[in-house]
């Protein structure tokens, strides 16, 4: 039987501290989006052939469905998104020509024939919310498919085009890969946890994820601890323009997404909130205004999915292989690695690094001494007969200890012997950060510490020594 990897699949390193620059249009410090949610209509309802009432983003904080009954209230505020807070939004972002992503509930779309024309007629990219606003997390993934392409034949019915952007919204673990596999989305939204798109495998096929946003969202009007004023809502949009504002001005351009729904930004209070922060987005230079598909046809072009080494992926005889000669000498150490918990963030330097020191770190003293053990002498017999690893005689090289004189070398065999007998191993050290004075330097230093701190100091450097060769292997 094929020994299986533990492996995590959330990544937790993303971009890491050298994001991609983002290269917007014109040189733009920042890419904004702006998102009008079209649910209403596509809600929890008797009518809809749901079993309960909708409770979920509405004036009424905290409400319960209720099972088997309508209830007036919610449809009326839901409506309300409809009849009245669309159209308020509409108005200001058509006064000024910007562009919008509309998320359209399929089937909300298809009871609201006035406000779709107004959307295409505005030019509005017209991306899929899946075909009702309910909760997706305890539906069959075969249920959840089939009514996710019903979603996609109604809203093309319904718009004369199929949609080319998929969000969610109340995703269960399904939704995504459900969305990738299915092949026809240039974009998904349903993720919150990143300032820029990103490429996800899924099934061998590479998926572009445009992150959507939960904070600079007016949902917050409907939740606890949210946004009670107009003025909160557009203080925090502008405070959060200003600060990608200026990461893009140090050279790493985000973006930012503004959610909004018609029943909650539509209301006038909250609706000048939307046209302020507006305004103030106009009036700054340097700013991409664009839909979730012009940003995904820009990230494409300009960031294509590239092939990566993913090391986490390697097969465990192929992994001893490529990273068994980090640690002299010691393949164990590679694979006690391999079967750690690993996942996409140990893709990278900084996982490999961290993987196989953990394995080493977790050995026992006595594998660890083996470790120190097998390293050679600084310019000693293994050197001169040219017999140290490839690895280790690059090393020496690098700080001309393969060129000594014959006093130098005469001194460093004197170091060698004296550090060996008092210590039980060789002097270990990272030639590539030293020179041949530093190391002599710290030879003398060391041979004053005590066994105990000269062992953890020599573990340290055997640490150091691995992640420099891992940074060649990696680079």
């Amino acid at each position: 039987m094929t020994e299986m990897a533990k492996r995590y699949e959330r990544n937790m390193g993303g971009y890491g501290a050298n994001p991609p620059d983002a290269a917007w249009p014109g040189g733009a410090r920042i890419a904004v989006n702006f998102v009008v949610n079209y649910e209403e209509g596509g809600e929890n309802c008797l009518l809809h052939g749901d079993t309960y009432s909708e409770a979920f983003l509405s004036e009424i904080v905290g409400a319960a469905n209720w099972p088997g009954q309508r209830h007036w209230n919610m449809e009326s505020i839901y409506e309300y998104g409809a009849r009245a807070g669309f159209w308020r939004l509409h108005r200001i972002f058509t006064r000024s020509n910007v562009p919008v992503t509309v998320y359209g509930v399929a089937s909300a779309l298809a009871r609201s024939p006035a406000q779709v024309m107004a959307m295409q007629e505005a030019g509005w990219e017209m991306a899929s919310h899946g075909l009702k606003w309910i909760e997706f997390k305890d539906m069959p993934a075969e249920e959840e498919e089939a009514q996710m392409m019903e979603a996609i034949r109604l809203h093309a019915e319904v718009t004369g085009e199929r949609p080319r952007g998929w969000y969610t919204g109340r995703a269960s673990m399904n939704s995504v890969p459900l969305a990738a596999l299915e092949g026809g989305f240039d974009y998904i939204a349903d993720t919150y946890d990143d300032d820029l798109p990103y490429w996800k495998r899924f099934g061998g096929r590479e998926q572009l994820i445009i992150p959507y946003t939960l904070d600079a969202n007016d949902m917050r009007f409907a939740s606890a601890q949210g946004f009670n004023t107009g003025e909160h809502f557009f203080t925090y949009l502008k405070d959060t323009f200003d600060g990608l504002y200026a990461e893009g001005v140090a050279g790493r351009p985000k973006m930012m997404t503004v959610g909004l729904h018609c029943r909650l930004a539509g209301r006038p209070g909250r609706a000048e909130a939307v046209r302020k922060f507006l305004d103030y987005v106009l009036s700054r230079d340097q700013v991409w205004i664009a839909t979730r598909a012009e940003i995904a046809a820009h990230w494409a072009q300009e960031h294509p999915p590239a092939e990566t080494f993913r090391p986490t992926e390697l097969a465990k005889d192929a992994f001893v292989a490529k990273f068994g000669s980090i640690y002299e000498h010691s393949p164990w150490i590679a694979e006690r690695a391999w079967g750690l918990e690993m996942g996409p963030a140990y893709d990278s330097l900084a996982g490999m690094h961290m993987a196989l020191a953990r394995a080493f770190r977790s050995a026992s003293g006595e594998e660890r001494m083996g470790v120190l053990a097998a390293h050679p002498d600084l310019a000693g017999k293994l050197a001169a007969a040219k017999r140290l690893t490839a690895e280790s005689a690059a090393e020496q090289a690098s700080a001309g200890l393969d060129a000594l004189t014959d006093a130098e070398r005469a001194e460093f065999e004197r170091l060698n012997g004296a550090y060996t007998a008092k210590f039980g191993f060789p002097f270990i050290i990272a030639v590539r950060d030293n020179t041949k004075g530093t190391i002599l330097e710290a030879f003398n230093r060391r041979l004053s510490h005590d066994a105990e701190s000269e062992f953890a100091e020599a573990c340290r450097q055997v640490e150091r020594i691995a992640y420099l060769r891992l940074s060649e292997f990696l680079s």
